[in-house]
């Protein structure tokens, strides 16, 4: 796996490369330290995956990967940060990142990009209990409108919660083909493209 590292501090780039290269999977192509570079740095490796920081001077990691996905929609965005705002959990959400972890669960880091290359989005543990604090009161939700089961809408909620395939199949007793086929039944029936925006539409459209 081949990704790009960009942090303000260089000297936490610089060790995240070290740690991450240790895993024996993961090749650290280029370290970046703006918004600016993470562009660029993107369009000249084309990474598997970039590790990105949010706050930086200049241009944020939110601005910077906005910008990498209206030119390559397909990118892999995993955000690494020491920041649990709400506001940028949104932001990451909404603009279609693969995942939002915290630095301070470094041992997740190298787990977490494998997950995102399998197709997952990722959550820190923080991140997920705060997901419940950013949802407004609900109104009921019309899943019968949209066509959606009560073994879709089960499903819906785990991949929202950051469950794999494998765990979902574990849990409900299905296998991994079944999970897969009514995820894409899903996807189908709410006009959406991947997991990822099927959890943000979770979050936005029906625990508002």
């Amino acid at each position: 796996m081949n990704i790009v590292v960009i942090d303000d501090d260089r000297l936490v780039a610089m060790s995240l490369k070290t740690i991450l290269e240790n895993d024996g999977t993961i090749t650290v192509a280029a370290t970046g330290h703006s918004g600016a570079e993470a562009i660029a740095l993107y369009e000249q490796y084309l990474p598997d995956v970039i590790l990105m920081d949010i706050r930086m001077e200049g241009m944020t990691g939110i601005e910077a990967g906005k910008v990498i996905l209206a030119a390559h929609p397909d990118a892999r965005i995993l955000y690494l940060t020491t920041f649990s705002d709400d506001e940028y959990i949104i932001n990451a959400l909404n603009m279609g990142a693969k995942g939002y972890i915290l630095k301070q669960d470094f041992e997740g880091i190298a787990p977490a990009l494998a997950a995102v290359m399998r197709g997952q989005t990722v959550f820190g543990e923080k991140i997920i209990g705060k997901l419940p604090e950013l949802m407004k009161t609900p109104e009921a939700y019309d899943y019968d409108a949209h066509g959606i089961t009560d073994k879709e809408r089960e499903i819906l909620t785990l991949v929202a919660a950051g469950r794999s395939n494998r765990e979902i199949a574990s849990e409900l007793f299905l296998s991994e083909g079944t999970v897969r086929n009514y995820l894409s039944s899903l996807l189908d029936k709410l006009n959406l493209r991947d997991r990822t925006q099927l959890a943000v539409y979770y979050y936005t459209e029906i625990k508002r």
